[in-house]
């Protein structure tokens, strides 16, 4: 059972507005440092709880720290808006030249470190609270991808006699401890069925998931993997047919294949047209099928190679294909296959003496008048 939790999240663009900003930029709906920035500090507009005397408590950030990078918390809480002589707190900010000297000493008098890292304790009363975050970094720098401020909800304070709640505020912040394991263990629980929901999970879980039903990560990005695992179980049913067979030379070539199957062109049957002709062209094994696809469809050899060795797990055993790459063109005396190895083309007017060969992928008609 989900335990009633209060939280007012940050996580998106808007969220990260501030009247005090040094070298922090936005990173999609998170926040990170500016390329080359080693140090970088944010203040957030105010935030109102709506209370007077509020006592802020566990505050925890979603992020991804890189190898010597960090994220300090400040915080500075006040049941009024104002800020000496300025209207706001955001005014007195803003008023305040990032960067310089003056600025940093007024930061370091306003501001009480609160913790670093993922997890922190505020321990500050008042309606309204301002946040400070220091990026840190020696290389790659953090990613803030959302902050969560525990409002209110179960504590394990709450399941204890009141005498515990009056030696002020040491057992709330001890039990803090243990409740933000708990309760976090218990959120995981409950979300964990969503976690499994390939349309909105995440592309990590989404990769996992894949696994799981053998589809491989590498043949498209996020949509072609949601949606290979929707269908994943009717394609394995069919995998092995002609049009499993030519669905998987879509996926792998971004090509419509022609399949020929040894039953379709059999010169030993009585009605064949031209048994030479196909005995030539496809044999007599009838084990073998053919994978027509057109010249381009492989931008090199290594690609083309990569393609039949996939292909050798995805065709039924006992099975051998044959793959044919076809020109677009129309060679006389040729076997052509409308939609694949034929264009359509204009007259190319032409003058034939003993110092001009035709080509093979030339079409030859009339003039201009002859062409209307």
């Amino acid at each position: 059972m989900k335990r009633l939790q209060k939280q007012l999240v940050l996580n998106k663009g808007e969220d990260w507005r501030s009247p005090y900003r040094l070298g922090v930029i936005p990173d999609g709906d998170g926040l990170t440092l500016a390329q080359g920035a080693r140090k970088g500090v944010l203040c957030l507009y105010g935030l109102d709880s709506g209370e007077k005397g509020f006592s802020w408590g566990r505050l925890s950030l979603d992020c991804v720290f890189a190898q010597d990078s960090l994220i300090r918390t400040w915080a500075y809480a006040a049941d009024v808006p104002q800020y000496g002589n300025y209207p706001t707190m955001e005014s007195f900010l803003s008023s305040l030249t990032p960067g310089s000297l003056e600025a940093d000493q007024a930061l370091q008098e306003i501001f009480q470190p609160v913790g670093q890292g993922e997890d922190c304790y505020i321990n500050q009363s008042g309606r309204y609270l301002w946040l400070m975050l220091e990026f840190m970094a020696s290389g790659q720098p953090p990613r803030l991808q959302a902050l969560r401020l525990h409002m209110a909800g179960d504590h394990m304070l709450d399941y204890l006699p009141a005498i515990y709640a009056e030696n002020g505020d040491f057992t709330k912040r001890f039990l803090s401890v243990f409740d933000s394991i708990m309760m976090d263990m218990e959120q995981a629980i409950y979300e964990l069925p969503a976690r499994f929901d390939y349309e909105n999970t995440t592309s990590q879980m989404l990769e996992y998931l894949a696994d799981w039903m053998c589809v491989e990560s590498a043949d498209g990005g996020k949509d072609t993997l949601a949606e290979r695992i929707r269908t994943a179980q009717a394609d394995y049913e069919s995998l092995y047919t002609v049009a499993g067979i030519k669905r998987s030379i879509k996926r792998l070539t971004g090509q419509e294949a022609l399949i020929i199957e040894s039953a379709d062109v059999d010169p030993n049957r009585p009605d064949c047209a031209n048994s030479a002709l196909y005995r030539r062209l496809y044999g007599e094994n009838p084990y073998q099928f053919f994978i027509l696809l057109p010249e381009d469809a492989f931008r090199s050899r290594v690609q083309m190679e990569a393609f039949l060795d996939r292909m050798q797990g995805l065709i039924p055993a006992g099975t051998e294909f044959e793959l044919v790459l076809l020109k677009r063109c129309v060679q006389l005396d040729r076997h052509t296959y409308l939609g694949i190895n034929t264009m359509v083309s204009d007259y190319v007017p032409v003058m034939i003496d003993e110092n001009t060969t035709i080509h093979y992928d030339t079409m030859i008609g009339g003039n201009e008048v002859e062409g209307r």
